[in-house]
């Protein structure tokens, strides 16, 4: 499942305003990675979940909700650190 934040949106946005002969570097998924050790007890809510619904044939359980924590967790930190950096 792929989510389109707007978050993700500006880093597109800022990534195509380089010059051809710029090489871009996405920071997005640089700050991701600094900011995922910070969100660790919403990863560990959706992993629990996960778990918990392992064994459910009928595929009317799922952790949408606690995805999504996770996710803005995520954003929230990449935010702050990454408007920064958009020139």
């Amino acid at each position: 499942m792929v989510v389109y934040t707007s978050l993700t949106y500006l880093c597109v946005i800022y990534l195509t305003q380089y010059r051809a002969d710029e090489e871009p570097v996405d920071q997005k998924k640089y700050l991701e990675d600094l900011c995922k050790p910070k969100c660790v007890k919403p990863l560990r809510e959706y992993q629990a979940c996960v778990k918990r619904i392992q064994g459910d044939e009928s595929g009317h359980k799922h952790c949408t909700g606690q995805y999504f924590d996770y996710w803005t967790c995520v954003d929230k930190c990449v935010a702050a650190k990454l408007f920064s950096k958009l020139k």
